[in-house]
């Protein structure tokens, strides 16, 4: 059996090491190259004559990824080629697990294998930070992501995991200046960033990956009900429960659905729908799912959902069909080639999310040629404001913008 690698996935297998991070677009191919290292560079497996032989120095496999990722048996796929897999005996004779991040510290026992770390979680100083590190110091690991950090805290659990301090507060104490004057910890400064960037760059592995397609990114503007919008704005009054607003997330909840339900948005996605035929939908609210749900009802045409509450698979076998997606639950982990078509129905705060969500139908085995991407939105100030700080690049933070009158 051939494995067979593109040029940027056999750039990196040759970079990576024990403790790298790999990072790669979604649809890069990050998985099949971090089996490969895992069979090639730690068991020391070998291919001849496109046939796999079996490892020199087998060592058990686990793979902490996403549930969705878990119960749709992507990674086991991966595996096939290499002629592994975690059901059946295996010509290695190795242990493969695969388990999504929830369930972590079953494994944190685990001596002397490698792991694999699926879909960065490692942020922060929580509960799925310490049981990494307990696993990292008695284990083989690389981490696998699309998003590494965006600030130098970010980085800091790797960075332990890694050798490079002792504990978070080494780290602190020599990098960070926080803001005396606030009543929270703020970051104020970072201290030796050159030194930083070194520790990154010495692990940090980038997948340049390029695909071989045509993105088409429209931004459709709709309409919004400009009388509501100003009624609440100027009252802090909740048009939806009769009440006055009593804080600002409820403020941003109500300017938003006013922006989010208006009729205009269900005639440019039926217009959509109708061209496309395929189409996969990002939403934020469950208000919106109602609004979709009635729309795709009212086409007459196959839909399915992947929400907190619902987790179907995409109706492939119609010929046409729409799947609705809330953003929280299936931004990442999944992936579908039968469509070339995405609409984002309403924007989320967060870029990231944002660039899972497009990597859903961007991968390297994608039969189109053109992907198309249609972004809802209006000229709101709400949503403007949202659109400014995505399209830098930049989560959208209620507490730091300043609410509109």
């Amino acid at each position: 059996m051939a494995v067979q690698l593109f040029e940027h996935q056999k750039k990196a297998l040759n970079q990576l090491k024990v403790g790298s991070i790999l990072r790669g677009g979604t649809g890069s191919g990050k998985s099949i190259t971090a089996i490969a290292f895992y069979f090639f560079n730690i068991c020391k497996g070998q291919l001849e004559e496109n046939y796999i032989l079996p490892m020199q120095e087998p060592r058990d496999l686990y793979i902490i990824t996403t549930a969705k990722k878990r119960d749709k048996l992507e990674w086991d796929k991966e595996l096939s080629y290499f002629l592994l897999s975690r059901h059946e005996e295996n010509i290695n004779g190795v242990k493969i697990v695969i388990d999504s991040w929830n369930n972590i510290e079953k494994y944190t026992s685990v001596v002397g294998s490698f792991f694999i770390f699926d879909e960065q979680r490692v942020v922060g100083s929580g509960s799925w930070v310490k049981k990494f590190l307990r696993i990292t110091k008695v284990n083989k690991w690389i981490l696998l992501t699309a998003t590494p950090g965006d600030t130098w805290m970010d980085y800091i659990p790797v960075f332990v995991a890694n050798g490079f301090y002792k504990n978070r507060t080494e780290f602190i104490r020599r990098h960070v200046v926080y803001n005396p004057f606030v009543n929270f910890p703020q970051v104020k400064k970072i201290l030796e960033t050159d030194r930083l960037k070194k520790l990154r760059d010495s692990i940090l592995v980038e997948m340049e990956f390029q695909n071989d397609v045509n993105i088409h990114d429209q931004i459709i503007f709709t309409e919004f009900n400009e009388e509501q919008l100003r009624f609440v704005s100027q009252q802090r009054f909740n048009i939806y429960t009769n009440e006055p607003i009593k804080q600002a997330s409820e403020f941003y909840s109500v300017s938003r659905r006013i922006v989010n339900t208006h009729e205009s948005r269900q005639h440019f996605t039926k217009e959509i729908i109708r061209t496309h035929g395929r189409v996969i939908i990002f939403y934020n609210f469950d208000y919106e799912l109602e609004i979709l749900r009635e729309l795709c009802k009212e086409m007459k045409i196959a839909y399915a959902e992947w929400n907190g509450h619902k987790h179907q698979d995409i109706p492939v076998r119609e010929t046409d069909w729409v799947y609705l997606v809330q953003y929280m639950a299936g931004a990442e982990g999944w992936n579908c080639i039968e469509t070339n078509t995405i609409i984002f129905y309403s924007q989320n705060y967060s870029y990231k999310m944002l660039e899972q969500a497009s990597g859903r139908i961007n991968r390297l085995n994608t039969p189109f040629k053109d992907l198309y991407y249609y972004k809802l939105r209006s000229r709101s100030w709400i949503d403007m404001a949202i659109s400014r700080c995505l399209d830098n690049k930049k989560n959208f933070n209620e507490d730091k913008n300043i609410l509109e009158k």
